[in-house]
């Protein structure tokens, strides 16, 4: 077998011993899909590379799994992938579990096709930035006549900046809103965040 590596001998001859012949087969398969297959380990387990990631495979303590990196992008017609979970069909416990060795040749020749021409897995959409709040009127105040504390707030992002704001805007009581909007002063003029006590130190 071309381009094989002993890192993937050693993680099957390690596996329990259902496992072993299911990872040979996989790996023997995959390497039939894609002759210039590349071998690595990543995350702890066998790595199948060509022009990027191309899937992989792994043993567990009673079943063998494994998947491609672009599987959400693949047809898919026999069904194999389990949905709720990138990277894996279903869960092996035998050889026969396995599809024909026609159908996995053909899966693996679908997603080198697919790193052939160069197809990029959709990243999600990031989260959008959170819209700052409002600033109270007494807090605008109290921040005008303290440079300090005035100066972290502005450089505080959105997010930093609400925990303030909100902090003060949910006291139910005028005294205990008093007290809060203090010691937000206090602790802006400090440099810190409204949940500064929870944060790691180094």
């Amino acid at each position: 077998m071309p381009n094989k590596i002993k890192e993937v001998d050693a993680y099957i001859a390690k596996s329990p011993d259902f496992a072993k012949p299911i990872l040979t087969k996989i790996r023997e398969l995959f390497h039939q899909g894609c002759p210039e297959l590349e071998e690595k380990i990543k995350w702890s387990v066998p790595s199948f590379e060509y022009k990027g990631m191309l899937g992989g495979m792994a043993a567990f303590k009673h079943y063998v799994t494994f998947g491609f990196w672009k599987q959400s992008l693949m047809k898919d017609p026999k069904g194999i992938f389990e949905k709720d979970r990138p990277m894996a069909s279903g869960r092996l416990t035998s050889v026969a579990d396995l599809p024909p060795d026609k159908v996995l040749v053909a899966y693996v020749k679908e997603a080198v096709a697919l790193n052939d021409n160069g197809v990029k897995v959709p990243r999600p959409p990031r989260a959008k930035v959170a819209a700052q709040l409002r600033v109270p009127p007494d807090l605008a105040k109290a921040l005008k006549s303290n440079a300090k504390a005035n100066a972290t707030f502005i450089g505080f992002n959105p997010s930093q900046r609400n925990e303030y704001v909100e902090w003060i805007t949910d006291a139910k009581q005028d005294a205990t809103r008093t007290q809060r909007l203090e010691t937000t002063l206090e602790w802006l003029a400090e440099g810190k965040p409204r949940h500064w006590k929870y944060m790691r130190t180094k």
